[in-house]
């Protein structure tokens, strides 16, 4: 199929017909601590790793709206695998920020990989031609299947002076190291990934200051910059993350829905759980803070577009409530698949049954930095309170 005839409607429908099977491989996941092949090239036959890439370089280019509806109906198959998935393909989106040497290098394969992250733990020496790169990167989620490495580090000048850049290096230059031992989001495979004086050409690092970036885009050619899709760049991250929660929830919700006919509830008279009064009242408070929890990114996500449509920035209280409206999302969708595995009996405990699965995800994800609820509800609080955000996180 070309790709001018993909659309959004077109990778959802393939998306939603592999739900099951990425349901069926989520134990498979689980066990060998990573993506079975067979996900990731579903994914990428259903054309998810193009999203972000530019229509030139023969991408989809989706707005962050239609992005997080398929990261989401990923997650209703599997939660693993819809992180994945939104990691890689915000780091491509990250790609369209930087000079055009680098994107043509990058986006020479349109579904491309990028695993990385934002700690700076690593150390660039200016070399004849580039740098030399040596450091370490905790949790770096996709770092397995990743064609490309974000390498967010220090470059240390000879002068002493020090400033934030980013390196972009092929992940077979890195060694992983099999550290991926967890109670939830197993199957991510965020491993600690190392370089040990490598060599990075000097087109592939680039500094952080947002004017750097500001005029690497100034130089693209005018129909390589895709129109409404500079969004501000933290604010698409962390909102894109929650889709994976908004989808879990959702799948929760289904496959209680889906054990329920036929049980009771045990050491009772109650021959059929569906006629009590408490799981009527548990679905319906599950279904309205997963509906909630929608609405809340839905808004979040119109913000972000309009914004870029009209070639803006965010402002700081625009960012200061994607942050916080993003993490009480988060939280909603939590607390809808608490209440429903709560209700879902002893049996669900079993680890071939999905939803205690999802209910481990979940509560591990949301203890994501980034989203973490204290915090992200704190900068909220101060932007709303006129004080200093107190952070660059935005």
């Amino acid at each position: 199929m070309a790709t001018q005839a993909i659309d959004v409607a077109s990778v959802l429908a393939a998306v939603r017909v592999i739900v099951p099977k990425l349901r069926e491989n989520g134990l498979e996941a689980e066990d060998r601590r990573w993506l079975p092949d067979e996900n990731i090239e579903l994914l990428e036959k259903a054309g998810v790793f193009r999203m972000a890439t530019p229509k030139v370089f023969g991408g989809l280019e989706f707005s962050v709206t239609d992005q997080a509806a398929v990261f989401a109906e990923i997650a209703r198959g599997d939660v693993s695998t819809s992180w994945i998935a939104s990691v890689w393909v915000s780091s491509a989106w990250m790609i369209t920020l930087f000079p055009e040497e680098l994107q043509k290098e990058i986006f020479a394969t349109p579904d491309v990989r990028i695993s990385g992250g934002f700690t700076p733990s690593g150390v660039l020496t200016p070399a004849e031609g580039g740098f030399v790169l040596n450091g370490s990167w905790k949790f770096n989620s996709g770092c397995r299947g990743a064609q490309w490495n974000i390498a967010t580090s220090l470059v240390q000048h000879p002068d002493g002076r020090t400033e934030d850049a980013i390196a972009l290096v092929p992940m077979r230059e890195f060694t992983i190291e099999d550290d991926w031992n967890t109670s939830s989001v197993a199957a991510t495979g965020s491993c600690t990934s190392t370089a040990t004086d490598v060599f990075v050409p000097a087109h592939r690092v680039v500094p952080t200051d947002p004017a750097a970036f500001e005029a690497a885009l100034a130089q693209l050619p005018e129909d390589w910059q895709p129109t409404g899709r500079e969004y501000g760049l933290y604010s698409y991250i962390i909102s894109q993350g929650v889709a994976t929660f908004l989808g879990a929830a959702r799948g929760a919700l289904e496959l209680f829905l889906d054990r329920l006919p036929g049980r009771g509830i045990t050491y009772t008279s109650w021959t059929d759980q569906k006629q009590h009064p408490l799981t009527q009242i548990q679905v319906a408070t599950a279904d309205a803070k997963i509906s909630a929890a929608e609405a809340l990114m839905h808004q979040t996500y119109q913000i972000l577009q309009q914004r870029a449509d009209a070639g803006e920035q965010p402002t700081l209280e625009e960012k200061a409530a994607v942050r916080g409206h993003s993490a009480y999302a988060v939280q909603l969708a939590k607390e809808a698949v608490d209440v429903l595995y709560n209700a879902s009996g002893a049996t669900a405990i079993q680890r071939r049954v999905p939803i205690q699965r999802f209910h481990r995800d979940i509560e591990g994800l949301a203890l994501h930095g980034m989203i973490l609820l204290a915090s992200s509800l704190e900068v909220h609080g101060r932007v709303l309170l006129g004080l200093d955000p107190d952070t660059p996180l935005l």
